[in-house]
């Protein structure tokens, strides 16, 4: 019988956040169960994980599933099974192994004994947008080139997963979210993309962001931890995140379960570090 725990991260609260399911022993599993299991579960994400077979305590090797397809990385099932493997064994530092690279994660109560994991993703890279892709991204969302916000340019970027990162120019913009689920699932397809990184500023460190996400399956992610560290390297890399940097990202408000992501950015490290609660479901 495999064990399967459901989680909601970046939240305290089980109505909030992102859902996640974790299989903290998925040996034997195979790709048809693991993905039959993320898709009976239907949330964006489920992370198996196996022993490392080194024997390394505390290091894992995880692997991600959404209902549609096998991801190489998802932040908010890293930040789930993080806090339920400390649940398990212990907070402190956790190595997990992914389709991406390492990715080091740490898990600590906070002063109300919420376990709080900070992943540190693998070396981010960010890429200009050619016009005619920008173009087809746009008309699979229904947004005109005048919803966007000039001061934060179309990139894409990865830190572990690839995202097309968009701003727009008012909250508004970013609330009315009615897209082509097909037309925009194909356009990911075609640039290999997990989720789009839609945002909305707020002030220089606070953002409001949401996340379609049809090639996995889903509408839209309510709290995307690897498109929180892509973000951040696209500040960084358009220089509006200079030095010591900690971002809060607003997610999950307009799906009626906000959650709550800190992106982190050191001065000298090209990583990008994304923290957030995570609670076992009832």
């Amino acid at each position: 019988m495999t064990t399967v725990l459901r989680y909601a991260a970046f939240t305290s609260t089980p109505d909030g956040g992102n859902k996640a399911g974790v299989v903290p022993d998925a040996t034997g599993l195979t790709d048809h169960q693991m993905l039959a299991l993320a898709a009976e579960l239907g949330y964006s994400e489920t992370a198996f994980l196996t022993a490392d077979r080194e024997g390394r305590p505390r290091h894992y090797d995880v692997r991600y599933f959404a209902p549609a397809m096998e991801v190489p990385f998802c932040g908010h099932a890293t930040v789930a099974a993080a806090v339920a493997m400390a649940e398990l064994t212990g907070p402190g530092d956790l190595v997990f192994e992914t389709g991406s690279g390492t990715v080091p994660v740490t898990v600590a109560a906070d002063p109300n004994g919420v376990l709080r994991a900070t992943l540190t993703s693998v070396e981010p890279h960010v890429l200009d947008v050619e016009p005619a892709d920008l173009q087809e991204a746009l008309a699979a969302l229904d947004w005109q080139p005048a919803d966007l916000d000039p001061s934060l340019p179309p990139r894409f970027a990865y830190a572990g997963a690839r995202h097309l990162v968009l701003a727009a120019a008012t909250r508004q913009r970013l609330a009315d979210l009615a897209y082509d689920f097909d037309r925009l699932a194909a356009f990911m397809t075609a640039h290999q993309l997990i989720t789009l990184q839609l945002v909305w500023r707020e002030s220089a460190t606070v953002f409001h962001v949401r996340d379609p996400f049809p090639v996995g399956g889903v509408v839209e992610d309510p709290a995307t931890g690897a498109a929180a560290a892509a973000f951040g390297a696209y500040l960084r890399e358009l220089g509006q995140a200079p030095g010591d940097t900690v971002l809060t990202l607003h997610q999950g408000e307009d799906l009626g379960s906000p959650g709550l992501l800190h992106v982190e950015l050191r001065t000298g490290d090209p990583r990008v570090r994304v923290s957030g609660a995570a609670v076992r479901l009832p």
